[in-house]
């Protein structure tokens, strides 16, 4: 059985090293390798950080944007035009700083839904999928409410803070609001 490092593991995550003609070098396996095999490292949890072989810079974040182009180019995107529009609207907005956190909270609360949903349904026959997905609707709707409820209140304390912040900040300065 294969040790795999997960995202978890304080283990030295694996290396990937991306190269000037765009191929990248994965040296566990010395081997080079696609974007899709990035894609299966993430898939299964495994950590790795990609290197520009000359400067020696982090290059992980572009190489996921990348999968997640490609991912969106094919044929069932996940984001809307609007939602790109509403996350391209919050770069250099004052609120830029908080939306990443935001954004990594909302994704972990779905993500612990997803495993909760998954580990109640390992018992289910497949007569009580078929009554499960009749039911799926509903039941979905309701998990996601709440979780929508939970985000609208979480950013509506980030809202009050940054006001109750910029009206200290003002009023430090003199300033009323």
């Amino acid at each position: 059985m294969q040790n795999k490092k997960t995202v978890d593991d304080t283990a030295t995550p694996r290396v990937i090293k991306k190269y000037p003609n765009r191929r990248l070098y994965d040296t566990d396996t010395s081997s080079y390798i696609t974007l899709a095999e990035v894609k299966r490292l993430v898939m299964d949890n495994e950590s790795f950080v990609v290197r520009d072989v000359k400067t020696g810079e982090d290059l992980t974040r572009n190489i996921l944007l990348q999968i997640i182009l490609e991912e969106e180019a094919g044929g069932s995107p996940m984001f809307t035009a609007p939602v790109l529009a509403s996350m391209i609207r919050f770069y250099g907005n004052s609120m830029q700083g908080l939306m990443g956190g935001y954004l990594e909270k909302n994704m972990q609360s779905l993500m612990d839904l997803q495993t909760k949903f998954s580990e109640q349904s390992k018992g289910l026959t497949p007569e009580s999928w078929t009554q499960f997905l009749a039911l799926q609707s509903p039941v979905l709707q309701g998990m996601m409410g709440g979780s929508v409820e939970q985000s609208k209140a979480l950013l509506s304390q980030m809202q009050e803070q940054m006001q109750k912040q910029t009206g200290q900040m003002l009023g430090a300065f003199g300033i009323k609001r």
